[in-house]
């Protein structure tokens, strides 16, 4: 009796644990997975189509927004010497002053005048005169050596580092953005077109035909290399298990774009899709259905993101689930 008891319990625990692989085999695995540029983390806008909440990623290469790195504190400025402190150079200065008139007062009373020879105080004056009108023309002619050098080299440090002040009036979030040092690329809105909208509905049908006959040429074609590398770990996870899924009879019931913007070269458009399909899990051994009913159409609510580079093909960038 205990050891039916225990069977029964591990029976159940084992249907609850593989219930959801079997239930939301499609592609996408029924998770949320892939990237949408800078708004991965964020939730699309509620639509008519899928007015609750996404659900978060569950599978992203993404990484979410690094906070700007703190703006250093500039280095304190040297203090400066009161007006009254004694300083090197005044100390210097000084003593050679001292020294230079003291050699006067001494040629003085040795006898030698207050005009006659070096040591007299003429003879110091005179060499004070030729010492100061040395200095100025040296002073003169680093002044300017100085002021020509900056000139210089102002054009090529313009080049590389141009200084920014500020964010610049009329920019907006872009500019406050770039003053703070983040590295947010800059969202323009997108138009989405009738041409647009019959490509989103064209790849839902053959993302799912290709994943039903296991085409990974035709789902690189249509998906970007992170959501191919989710397509295969699904097929692996459910060849593991002896399976194999397979979608059919796709339809479009309902869509409209929840949002659409570009980051650079790279445009995305998020579409918010209600469509109905035949979703049966067979055994690969035999072919016996183990999830689903290949005569009952269900319906699944789920917000793709499609992306592109330069006007070239959408590609599909992810799959979130609603609610």
């Amino acid at each position: 009796m205990r050891l039916c008891a225990r069977l029964l319990v591990a029976a159940a625990a084992a249907a609850l644990a593989l219930a959801p692989a079997l239930a939301e085999a499609r592609p996408g695995g029924g998770a949320s997975s892939g990237s949408r540029g800078s708004r991965t983390f964020q939730a699309p806008p509620p639509t008519q189509t899928a007015p609750g909440p996404a659900r978060p990623m569950d599978r992203t290469m993404s990484e979410p927004s690094r906070p700007a790195a703190p703006v250093s504190a500039p280095a304190p400025a040297t203090p400066r010497p009161a007006a009254g402190a004694p300083a090197a150079h005044r100390s210097f200065g000084a003593a050679m002053m001292a020294g230079l008139f003291g050699a006067g007062l001494f040629g003085l009373l040795l006898g030698a005048g207050m005009f006659g020879g070096l040591g007299s105080l003429a003879g110091v004056l005179g060499l004070l005169l030729q010492i100061a009108l040395i200095g100025g023309l040296l002073w003169l002619i680093l002044a300017l050596l100085r002021r020509r050098a900056p000139e210089a080299a102002t054009p090529a440090l313009a080049r590389r580092m141009a200084p920014h002040p500020g964010p610049i009036p009329g920019l907006g979030p872009a500019a406050s953005a770039l003053s703070r040092g983040t590295a947010e690329p800059e969202a323009r809105p997108v138009a989405i077109g009738a041409d647009d909208l019959a490509a989103f509905e064209a790849a839902l049908i053959e993302i799912n035909r290709a994943w039903s006959t296991q085409d990974l040429p035709a789902l690189r074609r249509l998906a970007t290399p992170e959501m191919l590398r989710y397509f295969e770990e699904d097929y692996a996870a459910l060849a593991a298990r002896g399976w194999r899924n397979e979608t059919r009879d796709v339809r479009l019931e309902q869509g409209d774009v929840a949002e659409a913007w570009a980051e650079g070269a790279r445009e995305y458009c998020t579409v918010a899709m209600r469509f109905s399909l035949i979703d049966v899990t067979r055994r690969l051994s035999d072919g016996a259905v183990v999830e689903g009913d290949p005569t009952r159409r269900q319906e699944v609510t789920e917000l793709w993101t499609f992306q592109r580079v330069q006007g070239g093909p959408w590609l599909l960038s992810a799959i979130q689930q609603t609610g």
